[in-house]
């Protein structure tokens, strides 16, 4: 999956992962389950709302607080293609990473980007397109092991993938 297409949703700094699911949730590991219930602290109309595709647009420190990997699963499985930040934290972008969501670090796409924007994402090549606005940003690129990796979904299918190529 290199081209993302779909609404902003902008959310300002320090959205936690609390904010992004919510721990009352956390009774599963499953995307479509935890999707449902995606952002529903912050904003209630988010989970009707919500397009495939459509991009979450966050401000400093995006996904900080607890290490669950059920935010960025929450996220995929709402539908959305990925997220742009001025910044991540650390293991919410490794998490991101593991679970095959794309995640982008631009901020100064991240401080322009206004909610209901369309957006164009390119992840191979690390470009935002803002089509609503005109304006473009350049955001750093996956390296291709990465874009495959999110491509296939995730870390465990990237190792599968890996496994049966090498005939083990």
């Amino acid at each position: 999956m290199s081209t993302i297409q779909g609404k902003a949703w902008k959310y300002g700094d320090d959205v936690d992962t609390d904010v992004i699911i919510p721990a009352r949730y956390l009774v599963t590991g499953d995307p479509g389950e935890l999707g449902k219930h995606c952002m529903e602290d912050l904003d209630a109309s988010f989970v009707s709302s919500v397009s495939p595709g459509d991009l979450l647009v966050g401000g400093e420190n995006f996904g900080c607080g607890s290490s669950r990997e059920h935010a960025p699963l929450a996220i995929k499985g709402a539908g959305c293609g990925g997220v742009i930040a001025k910044s991540f934290a650390r293991i919410f972008f490794r998490n991101a990473i593991n679970v095959g969501l794309p995640i982008l670090e631009c901020p100064e796409a991240a401080e322009e980007i206004e909610s209901g924007d369309l957006l164009s994402v390119d992840t191979e090549k690390g470009i935002i397109t803002n089509l609503t606005r005109g304006t473009s940003y350049e955001a750093a690129a996956f390296p291709p092991f990465l874009s495959e990796l999110i491509g296939l979904g995730g870390l465990v299918p990237y190792v599968r993938k890996k496994l049966e190529e090498s005939g083990q």
